[in-house]
């Protein structure tokens, strides 16, 4: 994988610290840590109602000391902006075209040099809609990683990482049990968000 913002080491100490103060001056709580016996995994981001998920997902991240990479789709990356994305540890997803991309992000994840954890917003879009795609279940179930149920909740300014979730390969029951979760949560435009 590529360089990112959170292997940059003194922009990710001001960064860090950046965003612990406004998260905290700004009444967020940050709950949960990451696994230190646990190097690699699939973080699902949801709910993913709005612009603002990126940023504050990034915040939260550097609160977390987590390395992430985060899938977004391909026109974020367009000129100028591609190489600033790119820099905050985005990776362009082209969803017009068939691609492999479950089997290149697992690979990714297995390949990678150190700790990595790589976020998938389970919606595909900000828009709403009522089905999630299963992109981060297989992901996480071809590179042999657990999910790790990440979750921002803007009505009580509460984000974290929720419990480590590892697939069975009963992918009905095992979403069941995901969404089960995050009915709980509300993202910034909560009526755009299903967990059914």
């Amino acid at each position: 994988m590529h360089n990112t913002i959170f292997t940059t080491p003194v922009v990710n100490t001001l960064l860090r610290g950046f965003s612990v103060a406004f998260l905290k001056l700004t009444g967020w709580k940050i709950e949960g840590a990451a696994d230190a016996g646990q190097t690699r995994s699939v973080l699902i981001a949801a709910p993913h109602t709005s612009n603002w998920d990126l940023p504050y997902t990034l915040m939260v991240a550097f609160t977390l000391r987590l390395r992430v990479y985060w899938l977004g789709k391909e026109s974020l990356f367009n000129a100028p902006f591609g190489p600033v994305m790119r820099w905050l540890g985005g990776v362009a997803v082209d969803r017009s075209k068939a691609n492999n991309l479950v089997a290149q992000a697992a690979q990714a994840l297995v390949d990678a040099d150190g700790p990595i954890q790589l976020i998938v917003p389970p919606e595909g879009t900000r828009s709403k809609t009522r089905y999630w795609k299963t992109g981060f279940y297989y992901i996480a179930v071809t590179a042999k990683v657990p999910i790790v149920m990440a979750y921002m909740d803007y009505h009580r300014k509460l984000s974290g990482l929720g419990p480590l979730f590892n697939p069975t390969g009963d992918i009905e029951k095992d979403m069941l049990a995901v969404k089960a979760f995050y009915a709980q949560f509300k993202g910034k435009n909560a009526d755009q968000f299903e967990a059914e």
